[in-house]
């Protein structure tokens, strides 16, 4: 195995997203029950634009606290260990990664910076040292095994020795409150390379399944404020900055 490419799933969502938070967000303002209204949601009254159109406004308001009542999860793969610890970052949030002492890394996949990519002489650079600590991985379980440590025992060792590059497998869910905070972060210029790519792929996903919250203004945060948070010598340009949009 070498290179690994990104590879983002949608493996599930709660069932009845729209007709979840509609319900939600009615309760806070309505003497109604929540269950009722759900009920009644589902039945078409009201149709399931005007319920969208309804989450939409209480989105773009930053009433956000019904949006928790939504979840989503994601499987990743073809992320580096190094990305996949930028992610456990964000902490509302539950992960099941796989292990590098339960799974042999006898044949692991990495990641390649696109900046060595483009480059033959650093890409072979690269490569050859992936490949070189593959086989002191491997030595280094063969000489554990010949100890008597085996399975975990030998590889639970053994993978000090892996690089940051090396490739991980991960289980993600959010709540849709969390995403977007997540997507208004990650889906920034300023964010690094990998996760950006990342997120911005499981943002294209979450706007295809629930454009009502995720299909207007989510991604980085300029999308959503209009103007720049990050200063004039990180700005990407999109955006004014928010020095010049409130005359500070």
């Amino acid at each position: 195995m070498g290179e690994a490419q990104l590879q983002v799933e949608l493996l599930t969502m709660t069932g009845d997203a729209v007709e979840v938070v509609y319900a939600a967000c009615r309760q806070c303002y309505s003497k109604g029950f929540a269950a009722e209204m759900f009920e009644k949601g589902r039945s078409g009254d009201p149709s399931l634009e005007e319920k969208e159109e309804f989450i939409r406004r209480i989105v773009k308001s930053g009433h956000e606290s019904p949006l928790e009542h939504v979840s989503m999860t994601f499987a990743i793969r073809g992320i580096s260990r190094s990305c996949s610890l930028q992610l456990v970052r964000h902490r509302l949030a539950s992960y099941s990664q796989q292990s590098q002492r339960y799974v042999s890394m006898k044949d692991f996949g990495y990641i390649i910076p696109p900046t060595i990519r483009g480059d033959e002489e650093l890409q072979k650079l690269f490569v050859d040292e992936m490949e070189d600590i593959k086989r002191k991985y491997n030595r280094i379980v063969d000489a554990l095994n010949a100890k008597g440590l085996e399975g975990e025992s030998a590889r639970q060792d053994a993978r000090f020795i892996l690089p940051e590059a090396s490739e991980t497998k991960i289980v993600v869910t959010m709540n849709a409150r969390a995403l977007l905070h997540f997507f208004s972060l990650r889906c920034c210029s300023r964010a690094q390379w990998e996760i950006r790519r990342m997120a911005e792929r499981m943002l294209e996903i979450s706007k295809a399944a629930l454009p009502s919250i995720f299909g207007d203004e989510a991604g980085a945060k300029c999308e959503r404020l209009k103007y720049c948070t990050e200063g004039a010598d990180f700005t990407c340009g999109r955006y004014p900055l928010k020095r010049e949009v409130f005359d500070e």
